[in-house]
């Protein structure tokens, strides 16, 4: 199939998400044929470095031969089996080694990360009704904090565009004050911040702490925000509030898990652990759709007993899918055997570096970094900035797409020197 034959039928078959359908008349969605390592390859042979890891999945480059043998692998064996009523080998040992990783256990799965979220606040409420506190039903987020696009996740999700039109949808939610370090007034350090945010959330659960089921939120970054950033005494004082006032502590590490902040989980660079651990997009390194939320044994034992209608009932045909577990189980392999985390910090700051002259142009403002992401405000973008710069740095080879002004770069774990380079150098070149 030409260039030409994939985008004419993608316009006239495929809905494409999160995308104004009319604006790809004009501005053809990239097609892609194949990719390689942290590239991009499309059906001419032009070649993209995928400097957002595909939207945050892909961890150890495309193709990856080791994931790729898990895989085939698994596809002689069992390419599924219902999870309701049957086990298999892949998702026992994927929730084992989970559960050794973050202290949390009895792993329940779903598809992507809005599951995931949708997940974690049924069981929140569900746990409260369990036990005998049936009046704790709201959730508590942050100011313009992402959790998905479904009903619930919506709920609490805070970002006006993708939520305003299914407002009347949607269940209330209370949206505390956000630790992004950005809204600092001048001369307050970005710790100094973070408590002030951390106070606002217990003015309102000193008045609503009865009520309130759980709060949710993106560990250290604020992703569709445009990596807002923050400081981890914020999450300090968030547990030990929850911890004061009975509410649960509900961390979204689907977008900053598996080592996107520095750590393998966002959570350990403030010492604490949420009630329950969401995680998705990178758990199969970007090959299959698959999320997971962990809990503590003591809210996992409040669904334990006679009655049908006392345990979780929730469920999709592909929990648990065989294959998916088996990609994840691939990428804990490649984090334990390659020293991941390790690797990554001395590639972070070779990056870093090479990011000076980025970092100090004159357009430039906000410049942040956490572990593998990196981030800058455009202090003048126009309205189509963001569309302008992602076809700029097509032109030169980088598939890179802005949040509103903010520019921010996720690459995969197997970027090198020379495409750090290339990404540098084509950023400073697009301001």
């Amino acid at each position: 199939m030409t260039d030409a034959d994939l985008l004419a039928r993608t316009l006239s078959a495929v809905w494409h998400p999160c995308t104004q359908m009319k604006h790809l008349e004009q501005a053809p969605p990239l097609a892609i044929a194949r990719g390689e390592g942290p590239w991009l390859i499309d059906p001419d042979g032009r070649r993209y470095l995928d400097a957002i890891s595909s939207w945050w999945v892909n961890l150890f480059g495309h193709a990856n031969p080791r994931i790729n043998a898990a895989l085939i692998d698994q596809l002689s064996r069992i390419e599924h089996v219902m999870l309701a009523g049957c086990t298999h080998a892949p998702v026992v040992e994927l929730s084992e080694r989970l559960g050794q990783l973050t202290g949390l256990g009895h792993a329940f799965y779903g598809s992507d990360g809005a599951s995931a979220t949708e997940i974690a606040l049924k069981m929140s409420f569900h746990f409260w009704r369990n036990s005998g506190r049936p009046e704790k039903t709201g959730f508590i987020s942050l100011k313009n904090g992402y959790h998905g696009e479904t009903l619930g996740a919506l709920s609490v999700t805070d970002v006006a565009l993708f939520k305003d039109i299914y407002a009347p949808l949607l269940r209330h939610s209370h949206q505390a004050m956000s630790p992004d370090a950005r809204l600092a007034a001048p001369g307050e350090s970005a710790f100094d911040y973070a408590l002030r945010a951390a106070a606002d959330l217990e003015a309102h659960l000193a008045e609503h702490a009865d009520s309130t089921a759980a709060i949710i939120l993106e560990p250290l970054v604020q992703g569709a925000t445009g990596m807002a950033m923050y400081a981890p005494v914020y999450l300090q004082r968030v547990r030990e509030l929850c911890d004061q006032y009975q509410v649960h502590l509900i961390a979204d590490e689907i977008a900053v898990g598996f080592g996107r902040t520095g750590t393998l989980f966002a959570c350990e660079q403030a010492g604490i652990r949420g009630d329950f651990l969401c995680l998705s997009k990178g758990i199969t390194g970007g090959y299959l759709p698959l999320s997971c939320v962990l809990t503590t044994d003591s809210i996992y034992a409040a669904f334990h007993g006679d009655a049908t209608a006392r345990g979780f009932l929730h469920s999709h045909s592909y929990t648990g899918n065989p294959l998916a577990c088996r990609a994840a189980l691939a990428v804990l392999d490649i984090f334990e055997q390659d020293d991941v985390i390790v690797a990554n910090r001395a590639k972070a700051a070779r990056f870093t570096e090479l990011l000076a002259e980025v970092v100090a142009h004159p357009r430039v403002r906000n410049f942040r970094h956490t572990g593998m992401i990196w981030a800058f405000d455009v202090v003048d973008a126009a309205p189509d900035f963001s569309d302008d710069f992602h076809r700029r740095a097509l032109a030169r080879g980088v598939f890179i797409r802005p949040i509103g002004h903010s520019v921010y770069f996720m690459p995969p774990y197997v970027i090198e020197e020379a495409e750090m380079r290339l990404l540098a150098e084509t950023t400073l070149a697009c301001l």
